[in-house]
């Protein structure tokens, strides 16, 4: 198995960095943009592997069975660093961390790579700091950058990256690879694959994970359910308390950790008091861990907004004949109740008060359980059909 297995649909940027490995087209800074769950921090560590392989530099670089490549992809490899972010951005701080590892000699024989996941993340002053490192690349020295799309990016840098453009994968190669990754029954990957709408990770977890599958059911039968104030209500609550929920099993978990880690290092438990350096780093971890988990949550709220606009959009699919399978082809009889008390255009203005919603969430920080209900009203059902 290659490092490029994991690509999923993406033959097209697969071919295109198999040929940068082999020394065609290679530049110092790439620009890896795509739909999320499409895969952009994915091939950017291939890439690297590839870049680093023992097979390399050709065709066959990124033999995914090689050290260096083992490395890579479990992350420990001494040229590659990469960067995630789980605050709500990435700050001048940690890329001026970074900045001087790029100035650094890597330890190996190959570039020393650089990857930063969130790059639409960066604030002004981590752009300026990362743009004169661009600007002025030192030898052996690959910068890799992941977002949405390049106008997430500031023009200055993405004029000096080389772009690489990945798309949503479709459901049936989506399925393929659940089924041949992960051995997942054909019927529940065929579902896992239509629900997460082409996102890898999403439709690994519903593939995997029971309770997952049962939180985006009860998403989805919302829409149906909005037949009065006190329903919208009663949904916008539902959906803050049960997201909320989902994003504390993950922080909390490493919240604990963190903690614990912060303590030892202190020898606060050996000691059996707290150093006077203690309390400024521990309020310093604290700070960080909530913003973390103000971000979490509200990727996850997210999550669930696409699966109520999945909805909608399968009420405008039967509403207007259009071909093929509805993403929730499972609750199709919801579906049609949606489209009998409704029309397109109502639907089309209810998929843009879910888009204002996650704006004001996202952009412009409005509290979750607020932005929430203010949607869960403008998707309420008409007390009298709309034809």
């Amino acid at each position: 198995m290659t490092v490029w297995d994991d690509l999923v649909g993406q033959d097209r940027v697969v071919e295109a960095l198999r040929g940068a490995a082999a020394g065609h087209g290679m530049n110092h800074a790439w620009l890896f943009t795509g739909p999320p769950g499409s895969g952009r921090s994915n091939a950017a560590v291939a890439f690297a592997a590839a870049l680093q392989c023992e097979l390399g530099p050709g065709p066959q670089a990124g033999c995914g069975e090689c050290h260096e490549c083992h490395t890579v992809l479990a992350g420990s490899h001494a040229d590659v660093t990469m960067v995630r972010t789980q605050k709500l951005s990435i700050g001048v701080d940690e890329v001026r961390d970074l900045v001087r590892r790029a100035a650094l000699a890597p330890v190996g024989r190959r570039s020393q790579v650089l990857i930063v996941e969130d790059a639409d993340r960066l604030t002004d002053q981590a752009c300026n700091a990362l743009l004169k490192a661009i600007e002025e690349p030192t030898d052996r020295t690959v910068w890799m950058l992941c977002a949405p799309t390049v106008e997430d990016v500031l023009p200055t840098i993405r004029s000096r990256c080389r772009l690489v453009t990945l798309t949503t994968p479709t459901t049936v190669d989506v399925a393929a690879f659940l089924v041949r990754r992960d051995g997942v029954a054909e019927s529940l990957a065929a579902y896992a694959a239509r629900a997460s709408q082409g996102h890898i990770g999403r439709a690994r977890a519903l593939a995997r994970d029971e309770s997952t599958r049962n939180r985006r059911r009860e998403v989805v039968s919302y829409p149906a359910k909005l037949t009065t104030l006190g329903a919208c209500m009663t949904a916008a609550a539902n959906l803050a308390e049960v997201t909320k929920e989902e994003a504390d099993l993950v922080t909390g978990e490493l919240d604990s950790r963190e903690k614990t880690d912060l303590d030892t290092a202190y020898g606060v438990e050996a000691r059996g008091r707290r150093p006077r350096e203690y309390a400024p780093a521990l309020a310093a971890l604290e700070r960080d861990q909530k913003r973390r988990a103000t971000r979490r949550h509200r990727d996850v709220v997210d999550r669930g907004l696409m699966d109520l606009v999945s909805v909608y959009r399968d009420a405008i699919a039967v509403a207007t004949g259009a071909p093929g399978e509805l993403v929730n082809e499972e609750i199709r009889q919801d579906v049609e109740v949606v489209v009998r008390t409704s029309t397109p255009e109502l639907n089309l203005q209810r998929i843009a008060a879910i888009f204002a919603a996650r704006e004001q969430m996202l952009e412009f920080n409005v509290p979750v359980a607020l932005a929430l209900e203010s949607m869960m009203v403008a998707l309420k059902v008409p007390d009298r059909p709309s034809r």
